[in-house]
């Protein structure tokens, strides 16, 4: 078989956090946190905000501040959650040149001066691919570049 022929460039893509899972949750914790927000609001000022419930029975102290602080956070993550889904933090490729023997990862992050990370790595450097797997209740399958420094590089 002639080398001419062979793949010399193999390219794989990763989604990213742009996943149906992490757009659910997104969304779901910020309805709550608002929800939240909104139910703490009410009670301090007596008025009902909510359509679906019923807070006026809520006191203020301690109930309310409580459910403002909840809310407050659970607001603020849901729009990081929503931001880091807008963003696609984590996207990127791999790819594998035979021809400059260099492996090459780039991914995106959050935005700033360091948003788009690149990684190159000559082969003689790649000591191997390892699969990590954990079983049990929160299972996890994990790829890792293993290089000859004892590094490993979640691929």
């Amino acid at each position: 078989m002639d080398s001419t022929n062979e793949t010399s460039l193999i390219k794989s893509y990763s989604k990213g956090s742009r996943r149906l899972s992490n757009i659910f949750w997104a969304v779901a914790v910020s309805l709550g946190g608002f929800g939240f927000f909104l139910t703490g609001l009410s009670s301090f000022f007596g008025v009902n905000l909510l359509i679906f419930s019923d807070s006026s029975e809520i006191s203020f102290i301690p109930q309310g501040i409580v459910l403002l602080f909840y809310g407050t956070v659970g607001s603020l993550l849901g729009i990081f959650l929503t931001l880091t889904v807008w963003w696609n933090v984590g996207a990127g490729y791999n790819e594998y040149n035979r021809t400059t023997q260099k492996v090459k990862l780039y991914r995106q992050g959050f935005p700033g001066k360091n948003r788009e990370l690149m990684f190159t790595f000559p082969f003689n450097e790649v000591r191997s691919i390892k699969m990590r797997i954990k079983e049990g209740i929160n299972p996890k399958r994990q790829l890792l570049l293993c290089l000859t420094d004892n590094r490993e590089i979640p691929l």
